[in-house]
């Protein structure tokens, strides 16, 4: 007997997936739990398993198709069988109607099949929120989900085409015209033309990942949606140093001497943000809200793109802790098997760039958070000292950026102050009042 295949659900904030590459066509045979294709969210990389043994018999999505989870995806059954049954009401009839009709259709046909009422639409939770903070109006939304349910990524499909709208002004490509790519050299029929298609320096097309696409519309959103202005502050890094030194050379048994600078640094920002209410908040048009517990995000550069897997908690965790977390997140991370769930939830986030000896920067509010902080390298520097003496010393800069709507640039150079200091003044002795 026939049986579906269907789509996993990876995280409770997953709502669709994007299919990579099939292992298997049509007619080949599929044994029980052997991979059937790849697909990703726009966190990380997995492989679907078959749930049944037997033949392909049919796909509902094919390679670089997005699914939503808990959709049939494919037939599993005997060569030859009857499945029109099951195609009958299978993967993509939920989907087809918004591809047809387009989104803007869609939503008049939601709109109406619900007299208007917005809260009557089905829409999950994220897609719900998703719409609110980027205003986008769900009765305008093309639903894909099962169902007609209308899920985060229509959410930021709508607010993308928006965009897109906004940047024809500019040109089809939402570009003006000095940053758009130029067209190669084509052969006309002339001997010089010829030439100049031989000639012609050798490019590749790469369609952005799912990933990279979602963080494209997510630093675009973030930008146009909100008044973002960056503080570059600096700090004597010579007791962190120091201290760094010590963790390296200290008995195996306590435990710190894989501690890192970057790791003293989300340690000391997860103790200052407690101070600040304001700067560890999540922003919506209508106003703020302020958290009690630091939910600490770390921008982790991974092969797949940019991930931001957060430490929950964080200003209950030691110093410890806060280590060994980040370096088992970030190893998920970067090789694709970390949960979505370890990648939501943040209220505050740290782009460290030290190691590549950046001096400053202004880092990208990671939306709906208020604030990011941008960690710089080791820059030697000179101040004068006793008896007017130049005196030399090891200086590490930061950079807040902060939305301009929320906060303004007293508190923001207060916390910005804060922090430096606790850093400057990072001792033995700050751990043994926290032990």
């Amino acid at each position: 007997m026939a049986r579906e295949v269907i789509m996993p659900k990876e995280g409770i904030t997953v709502e669709s997936c994007l299919i990579g590459k099939w292992h298997k066509e049509l007619g080949d045979a599929v044994a029980e739990y052997e991979a059937l294709f790849d697909y990703e969210t726009d966190k990380a990389a997995f492989e679907c398993v078959s749930t049944a043994a037997g033949v392909l018999l049919h796909k509902y999505y094919e390679d670089g198709d997005e699914a939503p989870v808990l959709a049939p995806v494919a037939i599993i059954g005997e060569a030859g069988e009857d499945i029109s049954a099951l195609i009958a009401g299978g993967g993509q009839t939920t989907a087809a109607p918004a591809a047809e009709s387009g989104i803007q259709a869609a939503g008049e046909q939601a709109a109406a099949a619900h007299g208007g009422d917005t809260q009557a639409l089905k829409a999950s939770p994220r897609a719900r929120g998703d719409a609110a903070l980027q205003g986008v109006d769900l009765l305008q939304t093309a639903p894909s989900g099962p169902g007609g349910r209308i899920l985060e990524a229509d959410v930021i499909a709508a607010s993308a085409a928006v965009y897109e709208a906004e940047a024809e002004t500019q040109g089809a490509d939402g570009n003006p015209p000095e940053n758009r790519l130029p067209e190669p050299p084509r052969n006309d029929g002339t001997a010089a033309g010829a030439r100049n298609a031989a000639a012609a320096p050798e490019y590749i097309d790469e369609p952005f990942t799912k990933i990279r696409s979602v963080i494209a519309k997510s630093m675009t959103a973030s930008l146009q949606r909100s008044a973002q202005l960056t503080h570059h502050h600096s700090f004597d890094a010579t007791m962190l140093l120091a201290m760094r030194g010590d963790f390296k050379t200290s008995d195996e048994a306590y435990g710190y001497r894989g501690v890192s600078v970057g790791d003293i640094i989300l340690y000391v920002v997860s103790r200052a943000l407690a101070n600040h209410p304001e700067i560890n908040a999540l922003v919506s048009a209508d106003g703020m809200r302020k958290y009690n517990t630091v939910n600490l995000g770390v921008a982790v550069d991974t092969p797949r793109g940019l991930m931001v897997p957060t430490v929950f908690a964080a200003e209950k965790k030691s110093l410890r802790g806060i280590s060994a977390e980040v370096r088992l997140l970030a190893a998920a991370a970067r090789e694709g098997r970390i949960s979505p769930d370890k990648l939501t939830g943040g209220t505050f986030t740290v782009s460290n760039l030290g190691a590549t000896g950046v001096e400053s920067f202004t880092p990208i509010i990671n939306p709906p958070q208020v604030a990011i902080l941008g960690v710089c390298g080791v820059t030697g520097r000179v101040r004068k000292g006793r008896g007017g003496r130049p005196d030399a010393y090891s200086s590490i800069g930061i950079s807040l950026t902060y939305d301009h709507r929320a906060i303004d640039g007293a508190p923001a150079s207060r916390f910005a102050a804060e922090l430096c200091g606790a850093l400057e003044d990072f001792s033995w002795k700050t751990l043994a009042l926290e032990n």
